[in-house]
């Protein structure tokens, strides 16, 4: 069952806006229905549910909801394929998923800021520096 989008084609350019924006959303879909047996795979069901993992997903894709071009949104969904490919094909171990896409860029740390407990001014703006 993990290796059902194995046999995926690259499809031609999208020709409009439009087709690319339907392909956005079957890739979308994809991924929605792919999420439990990335669950079950990587073994998750203590650090996150199917919908966080789903609204990290949506929240990957408006990252780039700017973009208008189709030749630069189907390039950006090829990509998303071949990740979605990867971590299907169990090429990714469980800690890399979890840093990725449930703790996300800015890791635990950040959230709970322990820098900023009992630090003088000095080393607070040195570390909010481009030198560190």
């Amino acid at each position: 069952m993990s290796f059902t989008l194995r046999s995926v084609k690259v499809p031609p350019n999208s020709a409009t806006l439009e087709e690319a924006r339907h392909r956005v959303f079957d890739f979308f879909r994809t991924a929605c229905r792919s999420i439990p047996s990335i669950i079950d795979i990587y073994n998750l069901d203590d650090v996150v549910t199917v919908s966080q993992l789903r609204s990290t997903i949506a929240s990957q894709i408006r990252k780039n909801s700017h973009s208008t071009n189709p030749k630069v949104i189907d390039m950006l969904l090829f990509k998303a394929t071949e990740e979605l490919n990867n971590i299907l094909e169990h090429a990714k171990q469980r800690h890399h998923l979890i840093g990725q896409y449930v703790v996300g860029q800015h890791g635990l740390a950040q959230d709970l800021n322990f820098k900023d407990q009992a630090t003088s001014p000095f080393l607070t703006n040195f570390y909010k520096s481009n030198y560190f």
